[in-house]
C-alpha cells in the first residue's frame, strides 16, 4: 500500500469519526429529556399511558454510540426524526411490571406502575416508539408518541438536592455514570451514607472486569434523607416512611427488596448526571435486586453475612448494566422463559441447533451440553480454572432446558465464587466499551 493510499484511508477514517461525532450535535442538545408514563395491564394485557415530559439539565452518556444493537432487554425505545423518519437513538431496558405480569395475581386483576425513560434532548420533533418483546422473542410496537421539544408543556426540572462525588474519572462522553441513592438514611445518617457509598465503589471495583475498567466509571451520590431509618418489611408488619418507597416481599418474595415508583426515583437521580441508578438501603436484612437499564438495590449492612454485601453489589450490577441472567436453579416460582425460544441474555441459552451462543469460545473437544462432574458441590469454594467453558444445564432458575457457561460464576452461586465466567466477563467488557463510545467489536 503506497503513502497516498494510506493517507486516503486515514482521512476517510477521520471523516467517519467526525460523522458519528457530529450526529449528536445534529440531533440533540447536551441535556436530558425524561418521558414519564404509566404501565398497566394483567397477565394477558399491556398498555402504556402518557404522564408528562420533563427537561433535566444534565446528560450523561455516549455521544458516539447512539444506537444500541445488542438486543438486550424485554423492551426497547427508539427515537425517529419526524421529518425524515431516520432512527437517531435506541436503547433496550426492562422493568418491574414485566415481571409482575408473570406472577399468579396478574391472572386475577390488572395493575399500573409509574415508569420513566430518559434520552438526550432532541433538537427537532421526533417520534418515540416503545416496543415490547413477545414470548417468541419478536419486538412489537406497544406505544408511540410525537414529541415537540419546543412545547411549553414540557416541565423544566432544576437540581435541589446535594450531591457527593464518590469516584470521578473524567468526561461523561467516555465514562459510565452511576448515581447512588440512599434509602432509609435519616438526616442523622448522612456521614454513614457517604461512607457506604465509598464502600460500594471499593467493593464493586474489587472484582474484574469492573476493576479493570475503573478508570471509565464516574460514581456520584445524591443525598435524599428519609423520615424513618430502615426499609419497610411487610411480611413482618414493619412500615417506614422512606425516600424511595422501597420494601421487601416484592411479589411476596421475602428477600426481593424493590420500589415500584420509578418516577420518584428519577426525581432524586436527576440531581446528578447519570446513566445507571443504584439504591443503597440502610438495612441489615439480606435482599435486593436489579433490572436491566432500570435500577439496582442492595442492603448495605448485612452484619451476619458481611461478604454478601461485597459480592451482591457485583452480582446485581451485572443485571443492571447489561441484563445478565441468573445462572442458578430456584429463586422464582414463575416460568420466565420459554424452552423453545433462545433467551436474550448474553449468558443463557437453550442450545438452538445444538450450539451455545458463545460456541466460538468453547474448546472443540468439550461436549455440548457439558456434564457437571459428579463430585461438584456448589457450596464449596472453587476456582474458575477448575472447569472448562461449556454449556451446563441449570440456568434461568430452571434445572432443565436452559444452559449456562460454567458450573459456577458470580451470576450463579456467588457466595462461593469470586469471578465472572469468561462469557459474562467478555459481555461486560463489550458493553462498557459501547457505553463509553468505543467501536463495537465484531
Amino acid at each position: 500500500m503506497n503513502r497516498k493510499t494510506i493517507l486516503t484511508c486515514v482521512l476517510a477514517l477521520f471523516a467517519c469519526v467526525n460523522i458519528y461525532a457530529d450526529d449528536f450535535g445534529t440531533w440533540f442538545y447536551n441535556k436530558t429529556m425524561r418521558f414519564d408514563y404509566y404501565h398497566a395491564g394483567s397477565a394477558t394485557t399491556e398498555y402504556l399511558f402518557f404522564d408528562e415530559i420533563i427537561e433535566e439539565p444534565y446528560y450523561a452518556g455516549s455521544k458516539t454510540n447512539l444506537i444500541d444493537d445488542f438486543g438486550y432487554g424485554n423492551y426497547r425505545f427508539s427515537l425517529y426524526d419526524k421529518a425524515s423518519g431516520k432512527l437517531i437513538y435506541r436503547r433496550g431496558y426492562d422493568n418491574l411490571m414485566k415481571e409482575w405480569r408473570t406472577i399468579p395475581e396478574a391472572e386475577i386483576f390488572s395493575k399500573a406502575m409509574p415508569e420513566s425513560i430518559v434520552f438526550p434532548y432532541p433538537r427537532k420533533e421526533v417520534k418515540l416508539v416503545i416496543e415490547a418483546r413477545d414470548r417468541r422473542n419478536v419486538f412489537h410496537e406497544l406505544y408511540t408518541y410525537d414529541i415537540d421539544p419546543e412545547s411549553y408543556f414540557i416541565r423544566k426540572s432544576q437540581p435541589s438536592l446535594q450531591t457527593m462525588e464518590i469516584a470521578y474519572q473524567g468526561n461523561s462522553d467516555h465514562c459510565v455514570d452511576l448515581v447512588l441513592i440512599p434509602e432509609g438514611y435519616t438526616e442523622a445518617d448522612k456521614a454513614l451514607f457517604e461512607e457506604d457509598c465509598h464502600k460500594f465503589a471499593d467493593y464493586l471495583f474489587s472484582y474484574a472486569p469492573y476493576g479493570d475498567n475503573k478508570g471509565r466509571f464516574n460514581v456520584r451520590a445524591v443525598w435524599a434523607p428519609s423520615q424513618d431509618a430502615g426499609v419497610s418489611i411487610p411480611g413482618e408488619n414493619v412500615w417506614r416512611n422512606t425516600a424511595c418507597k422501597v420494601q421487601y416481599y416484592t411479589f411476596d418474595s421475602e428477600r426481593y427488596q424493590m420500589t415500584m415508583d420509578m418516577q420518584n426515583l428519577r426525581d432524586i437521580a436527576g440531581n446528578a448526571p447519570y446513566e445507571y441508578i443504584y439504591i443503597i438501603s440502610n438495612s441489615q436484612k439480606y435482599g435486593g435486586g436489579a433490572i436491566y437499564n432500570w435500577y439496582g438495590i442492595s442492603a448495605a449492612h448485612i452484619f451476619s453475612r458481611p461478604e454478601s454485601v461485597r459480592k451482591t453489589y457485583a452480582h446485581e450490577f451485572g443485571h443492571l448494566l447489561l441484563g445478565l441472567g441468573d445462572e442458578y436453579v430456584g429463586g422464582s416460582e414463575t416460568a420466565l422463559y420459554d424452552l423453545d425460544v433462545e433467551p436474550w441474555e448474553a449468558n443463557l441459552t437453550i442450545l438452538p441447533g445444538g450450539k451455545a451462543k458463545w460456541q466460538d469460545m468453547i474448546e472443540r473437544k468439550t461436549p455440548v451440553p457439558t456434564p457437571i462432574a459428579k463430585d461438584y458441590d456448589r457450596d464449596q469454594v472453587h476456582q474458575m480454572s477448575e472447569w472448562k467453558l461449556g454449556a451446563y444445564e441449570g440456568g434461568g432458575y430452571l434445572d432443565k432446558g436452559i444452559y449456562r457457561p460454567m458450573p459456577n460464576c458470580m451470576m450463579n452461586w456467588m457466595h462461593t465464587q469470586d469471578e465472572f465466567c469468561p462469557v459474562c466477563d467478555k459481555s461486560i467488557r463489550e458493553y462498557i466499551d459501547f457505553l463509553t463510545g468505543r467501536p463495537r467489536r465484531k
